[in-house]
Parts: C-alpha cells; structure tokens; sequence
C-alpha cells in the first residue's frame, strides 16, 4: 500500500508564513511540515506552535528546514566566515555557492569544517524546540508519530555533496537518531507523458530535477544502510505552483510508480505566505518577490486542503 507524506517546507520563515500554516494543521491537512531554524522570528513562530498543539487533531512531524542561504548563522560569524557576508552574521551563500565549494580543492576542507558547525547547531535548534512540542503533545493526548531527528534543507543544499557528507558526518559523531533525510529524488517520466501540461512548466525545473537526481543515488544508498525509508519527492518540476489541477491529472500515475517501488511518496508544499511588511534583511527583497510574496502560495494552501481526496495519513 503506498505511504504518503502531505509536506509543507517554511515554516518559522516569518509570523504570517507560519499561521497559515497552522491553519492548515487545525484542519489535520498536513502530515509533516519543515521548521526554519534561523530566522528571528523562529521563538515566537514555535510558541504558536506550543499554543496551537492542544487543539490539533494530531501533531504532523517536524523536520529541521537547514538554511545556508538566508537567516543568521547560529554558530556565529566568527565561526564559519565562509558562509555569510561580510562583516555579518547573515548567512550569504546563494545556492550556487555552496555548489561551487564542492568543487573548489582549496576551499572544500575548510567549508565542510564550517558547514558541520552550522548543521549542528541548526539542528540543536530545531530539536530543542521538537523536544518541547512532542511534552505537550503527550501531556494533552494529541497523537505525534514522530520516532527521531527529521532533517531537510532549503533549496535542497543538502543534497550538494560538500553538505552531505557534512551533514552525515554530524549525524554519526552525535549520534542523532534520524528516522528520515529528506532525498530529493523526483521521477520524470509522468511529467513528460502528460503532454498537455508541458507549457505549465518552467523549464529551469527540469534541470533542478534532473540535477538533484544525480545525488539521489547516494541517498538511496544512506537510507537502506541506515534502515531508513526510500522515498520519492514531488515538488520539484512543480515547484513555485503546486496547484491542485495538475495535481489531480498527475497523481494516478506518480503514486502508482512509487507504490511499485515501495516508496513513500512525501508530497511537498508551499502553502504560507509572507506579508510585504515582513521582508527584512535576513530574507531579502528580491528573493520575497521572487517566491515568498507571490499568490501562488495561496494556490497551494487550497491545493494542499484538497489533498485528502486522493491519500489517506500515513
């Protein structure tokens, strides 16, 4: 029987990005949402969340969102002056950036030093903070299926093989329990055959997935020699506009491909958006308008209320 995961990254990105999100968990509408570690919003967003848990049908799992790109650093800028600008402590890598340090000899060394610093104590962050939502939710009966450390990343960097095995790395000398990483791994095939959908695409996506699909491999293997869940992503050809029209012509033919390979199927959504007052320094104006201002995240909250016509909670 497929597995779905309903996903939804961002979380902690800003106050009014974050509420929409709770509304669409007091729906029971999302089973696992991604949680920013970095921004100066992050304590107030997660005491919505502590609020919120009383009333929910049930707590969706919660996975440590890395972001290298936006935010502030958290293990400070005199730690990792690789990975924010200068004279700064906001993190200043494009995703680029961190690309290229994988393939920079004299730079890489030193980068993963710096990245497994950063890693650390995002993740400390986020699980601090999922320490506490999981007592509430156990104090209060709500259901939480959450059995260990959950980690993703924005834009996928941590897919790029400088953090992977930073990341990996960080995992093994902690000794974190990790019950899920996130792989990237999208297939292509059901894009291509739905012939009338390939105008709606923007082009630059097939090459995210087709880049991304290159390190999937190494994922595959990390998830079956740490007994961990192989798993398809979708949201990639897709990404910016999850919109339920597609979503309804494509799901048959996605879900039954995963199903064959016993895959879970994480489904992955955008549905908060942020308000024009809550552009700042740690996020950027470009990068607001570019993604976080546009309506299409609405566009994705009502795909996101329709998704149980097709999956059930897993």
């Amino acid at each position: 029987m497929l597995k779905t995961d309903i996903h939804a990254d961002d979380y902690a990105l800003t106050v009014h990005t974050s509420e929409d999100m709770l509304d669409c968990m007091r729906k029971g509408q999302l089973d696992s949402i991604s949680i920013v570690p970095n921004m100066p919003c992050f304590q107030k967003c997660m005491e919505m969340l502590y609020a919120e848990i009383p009333k929910l049908p049930f707590l969706p799992k919660l996975s440590v969102h890395l972001d290298f790109v936006e935010g502030c650093s958290l293990a400070g800028a005199q730690n990792v002056p690789l990975l924010v600008r200068d004279g700064s402590n906001l993190m200043g890598l494009s995703w680029g950036g961190v690309f290229c340090l994988s393939y920079l000899p004299w730079k890489r060394r030193e980068a993963k030093r710096q990245l497994k610093l950063e890693i650390k104590a995002q993740i400390e962050t986020v699980q601090a903070a999922v320490g506490r939502a999981a007592d509430i939710a156990g104090v209060n009966g709500i259901p939480c299926s959450q059995s260990g450390v959950r980690i993703d990343s924005h834009q996928h960097a941590h897919m790029i093989p400088v953090v992977w095995e930073a990341l990996t790395e960080v995992i093994r000398e902690e000794g974190y329990g990790t019950e899920y990483i996130r792989n990237s791994k999208e297939m292509l095939g059901p894009f291509l055959t739905a012939f009338p959908l390939w105008k709606t695409y923007r082009p630059v996506n097939f090459v995210k997935n087709r880049l991304l699909a290159l390190y999937s491999q190494r994922a595959d293997r990390y998830a079956k020699a740490h007994g961990m869940e192989r798993m398809y992503l979708w949201g990639l050809v897709m990404s910016g506009r999850m919109d339920y029209d597609r979503i309804r012509r494509l799901y048959a033919g996605i879900a039954a491909r995963a199903e064959a390979r016993d895959r879970v199927l994480e489904i992955l959504f955008h549905p908060g958006m942020m308000l024009p007052e809550e552009v700042s320094e740690e996020i950027g104006r470009k990068a607001a308008e570019d993604f976080y201002l546009k309506r299409d995240r609405h566009v994705e909250k009502e795909a996101v209320a329709r998704m149980r016509e097709f999956t059930v909670q897993s």
